[in-house]
């Protein structure tokens, strides 16, 4: 699909701040295309420090939080984590699981069955909870939307906290801590942490009211640093926006992370197969993250708890085979149900002109759908759900674009559902199968009304590009300049630059799929990669313009520079 590049014009103030903030112009000019304009906010983001954090406190609700959870410890009555099957779920609850641990006490963890319980609490987890003893239930990336369950339990002789991230439902004025930065009410400067994130400021609330209390006059005080890995993971996991407080804390992650204390973090990096002295953003996501959802979507996701919580490194090793088991059988499960759908699209010639695609499929794994959603969104460009069918029951994930609000779309539908929820960008869906084909009719009406529908701008995909540059600038010290804006992710992605007028002097395929690229401009040369555009080869002799992210490799002890291609136009067919 043919992509639009948008470049972002250069700022009149990137001069000025490049001066006043000690920065190279390009440094200042990507700077202010992420909406950073003051040398005092250059110097936080470029520093970010952990003295930075904002103040626990300040979520509404922690104070109660802290009060029943440190009469819990000083009381030592039993505590049960209730988590997620994600890896943002699951990092908070190991995070929790290990500062109680710290402390002395003996904590239970839960993670609902993704395909027999669901996402969040359920009345026969909350009675098991209650008849193991547990005196103290905290939820973690969950409950928000649980009143009934909630008030069970404490009929049930619980105190309960609710820890989430997740929008609030209206109307929502529980009698319980609730501690969730989307709350209206909630004064905490900033709104969008992972689950883990909260569980993690919860952790820090705790420990200040411990000290306080004296706790740690004769006892070890946990040491917080050193779990901040375990958040970075499940921030990055959760694709939460990677600036202000979560920056600070995946910034200080990955600094920890190769040096963690934690022997299941050692198992998961060394079996995906992460070397080196640094870890990336794109390491959690690409290679560690995906595994640990993997137990969830296959298997037991108390795998992806065990391997957090793991007491030592053959314990660790084990479990982290398991979950590369788990994640070879999700990533065939996502082939299996991906082949059907391009069968369908060659069968019949295309889906045409549609603005939205709904798809479904007799025992399509559920544990995948939202997986192949996203996959089909990125193929396409367009929202997309994918339903597995059992027993005239369609569960399904939805993914959506830029542009138009699938949460809100499906809200006005709302009596198609056995149930539904999600936000703007993504979707949990059940429903009556034979109910399918009008809901892939009422979703492309409201796609396509003339108030709320999408534009057909919506419908192309686009690069925005940060700027130009010339081979004969790229140096490695440029590009520690750009790499000190890392790290990447969410709201914060990694700089894209242009060249023109490359000559291809060399184009292979390496590893069945990836396009191999020598490039020349003026007396510069470079070696650029394209991953998964085998299909662009043979480029040899042509002129291209191309945009690329730069990036420092180490061969054989030297570093050298490469081009890793977002993508690339023959000169005389350039245009926007």
């Amino acid at each position: 699909m043919t992509r639009l590049w948008k470049f972002i014009p250069v700022s009149p103030l990137a001069a000025p701040l490049a001066h006043e903030a000690g920065l190279t112009p390009l440094q200042a000019q990507l700077l202010l295309n992420r909406g950073i304009s003051t040398a005092r906010l250059a110097e936080t983001f470029l520093n970010p420090r952990l003295a930075h954090l904002a103040d626990p406190m300040g979520l509404k609700d922690m104070d109660r939080a802290v009060d029943l959870i440190r009469r819990a410890v000083r009381e030592r009555v039993k505590i049960t984590i209730y988590g997620d099957y994600d890896a943002d779920g699951l990092t908070a609850a190991a995070l929790l699981h290990n500062f109680f641990t710290d402390l002395g006490l003996r904590p239970s963890c839960y993670i609902p069955d993704r395909l027999n319980e669901g996402y969040g609490l359920n009345r026969a987890a909350v009675r098991k909870i209650a008849a193991d003893g547990t005196r103290l239930l905290i939820t973690v990336d969950c409950g928000v939307s649980s009143a009934g369950e909630i008030s069970l339990a404490r009929e049930l002789g619980m105190e309960v906290v609710v820890t989430d991230h997740h929008r609030v439902p209206a109307g929502t004025a529980p009698s319980w801590p609730l501690v969730n930065p989307h709350r209206p009410d909630c004064d905490f400067p900033f709104k969008e942490l992972s689950g883990v994130g909260v569980a993690f400021f919860l952790a820090v609330a705790v420990r200040g009211a411990l000290r306080g209390d004296g706790w740690f006059a004769r006892r070890p005080e946990p040491d917080l640093r050193r779990y901040l890995d375990l958040v970075a993971l499940g921030t990055v996991a959760d694709r939460v926006p990677l600036v202000d407080q979560n920056r600070l804390l995946v910034h200080s992650g990955l600094a920890v992370m190769p040096e963690t204390r934690w022997a299941g973090i050692r198992a998961m990096t060394a079996s995906a197969g992460i070397t080196g002295p640094a870890i990336s953003s794109d390491d959690l996501a690409f290679r560690m993250a995906p595994r640990l959802n993997a137990a969830g979507r296959v298997g037991d996701a108390g795998t992806g708890l065990e391997i957090l919580t793991a007491p030592d490194p053959s314990t660790a090793d084990d479990l982290a085979r398991r979950l590369n088991q788990a994640n070879a059988e999700r990533q065939n499960l996502e082939k299996a149900v991906m082949d059907r759908i391009a069968a369908r699209e060659a069968t019949a010639g295309g889906f045409g002109d549609r603005r939205t695609f709904v798809f479904a499929g007799e025992g399509w794994h559920r544990g995948v759908l939202g997986i192949v959603a996203s996959r089909l969104v990125d193929r396409y460009h367009r929202p997309v759900l994918v339903f597995g069918i059992e027993d005239g029951m369609a569960f399904g994930s939805g993914r959506s674009v830029d542009g138009f609000d699938l949460y809100r779309a499906l809200s006005r539908m709302d009596g198609l559902f056995e149930r539904f929820g999600g936000h703007a960008h993504a979707a949990g869906i059940t429903l009556k199968a034979e109910r399918l084909d009008r809901l892939r009719d009422e979703l492309e009406m409201l796609a396509a009304s003339p108030d709320e529908g999408l534009d057909p701008r919506d419908l192309v995909p686009s690069i925005e590009v940060d700027a130009e540059i010339t081979l004969d600038h790229l140096t490695s010290g440029v590009i520690r300049d750009i790499n000190a804006l890392g790290p990447f992710g969410e709201k914060n992605p990694e700089p894209v630059l242009f060249s023109r007028s490359l000559k291809v002097l060399a184009s292979r395929v390496v590893g069945g799929r990836h396009l191999k690229l020598t490039v020349r401009q003026d007396e510069k040369t470079f070696e650029a990669i394209g991953f998964g555009m085998g299909g662009r080869h043979p480029l040899s002799g042509k002129t291209l313009h191309m945009i690329f992210t730069p990036e420092l490799s180490f061969w054989q002890g030297s570093e050298r520079i490469q081009l890793r291609i977002a993508d690339l136009r023959e000169a005389g067919v350039f245009g926007q």
